[in-house]
């Protein structure tokens, strides 16, 4: 296996955008660019061995350059939403953009870590990113050096792998936001799609500014539970406050048997095609993609509502504020590590 690297386009201030692809034995391809360590393309065969991109994405670098769904970015430093745009550590309080209703959504969506140039290092089967994010940076405490790696394996897996640490406390919660669409990216919608998320409980919402109320809730008897296989469009319209809330699905499910290391979170299938997501986090976003605005993209596509879905593994929503959920705070010197996997069968 090797890695073939292309242009991609340009920045506004006249820099590379560069796209890396691997190839495994099996045919199946990902892309990934320097711009936002961000996932581009995801060729994956399906039980006839036909081959198709099942991840929502545009043709060139200078797209990706605006992103508002942040289709396969990386997210930091902190992914998710934090109430009222700020925390506070050690006594200090510290702001951050208030950029989704009054609260901040994925750090700053102009300037988080998804529209940033990343340092490349291609190797055989990987290719591994790396940034140095000043303190003070979208408001975070400590000067961050962290490294976002790439792995594509001959078991048609796609390992993603954090690894990073501050000289200051800090807090950290990073994840990749990829919309997948296992029918195909330019399917259409995924409401069929297959759905398992080995969660009991999840965390609700207080409103559609989607801030979690603090309680860890069974899904029990709930258009929630996806405990048992069922498509994401079954439940998705049903007479019950939290779908109404966001429009569907996008909420974080409480990973059952969460002790740090890595455990099978989710699995979904459609078409032929099977995907495992491995985490060793506590939490998973399912987002059913209720908001992707009307848009062009990869291969003369049109994209829009529920026509692609994320699976963001993380620290719980707004866990920076709320005493009931696991904190992600790092001491200086203490290394952020964290590896999630998506595997198709």
């Amino acid at each position: 296996m090797s890695v073939n690297v292309t242009q991609f386009g340009k920045t506004v201030f006249g820099n590379d955008i560069k796209l890396y692809t691997m190839k495994n034995a099996n045919g199946m391809e990902a892309a990934v660019t320097n711009l936002g360590a961000t996932l581009v393309n995801l060729v994956v065969p399906n039980d006839k061995g036909e081959l198709k991109d099942i991840i929502l994405g545009f043709d060139i670098g200078e797209q990706y350059l605006i992103n508002a769904s942040f289709f396969g970015a990386t997210i930091g430093r902190v992914a998710n939403r934090t109430a009222k745009a700020k925390f506070t550590l050690d006594g200090v309080e510290y702001s951050l953009s208030v950029n989704d209703n009054d609260n901040n959504l994925h750090s700053d969506s102009h300037k988080g870590m998804h529209k940033v140039l990343w340092k490349a290092e291609p190797g055989d089967d990987s290719v591994k990113f790396s940034y140095h994010s000043p303190d003070m940076e979208n408001g975070f405490p400590g000067n961050f050096d962290v490294s976002v790696t790439y792995t594509l394996t001959d078991d048609n897996a796609v390992k993603i792998s954090y690894e990073g640490v501050s000289d200051r406390k800090t807090i950290i919660n990073m994840t990749n936001h990829t919309y997948f669409n296992l029918s195909g990216h330019d399917s259409g919608s995924i409401e069929n799609t297959l759905l398992t998320i080995n969660a009991s409980n999840y965390t609700p919402v207080i409103d559609s500014a989607s801030i979690p109320t603090g309680e860890i809730a069974s899904v029990k008897g709930t258009p929630m539970d996806f405990t048992s296989q069922k498509a994401i469009g079954q439940d998705i319209g049903a007479d019950f406050e939290q779908l109404k809330y966001v429009k569907g699905y996008d909420h974080n499910f409480a990973v059952d048997g969460y002790d740090g290391k890595s455990r099978l979170v989710a699995t979904a299938a459609a078409d032929g095609r099977c995907m495992e997501v491995y985490s060793d986090l506590p939490g998973i976003q399912f987002y059913s993609g209720n908001l992707i605005a009307t848009q062009d993209g990869k291969d003369k596509a049109v994209y829009g509502v529920r026509m692609g879905f994320c699976l963001e593994t993380q620290y719980f929503p707004n866990s920076a504020n709320d005493p009931a959920f696991k904190c992600p705070v790092f001491d200086k010197g203490e290394k952020y590590e964290t590896t999630t996997i998506y595997k198709f069968k």
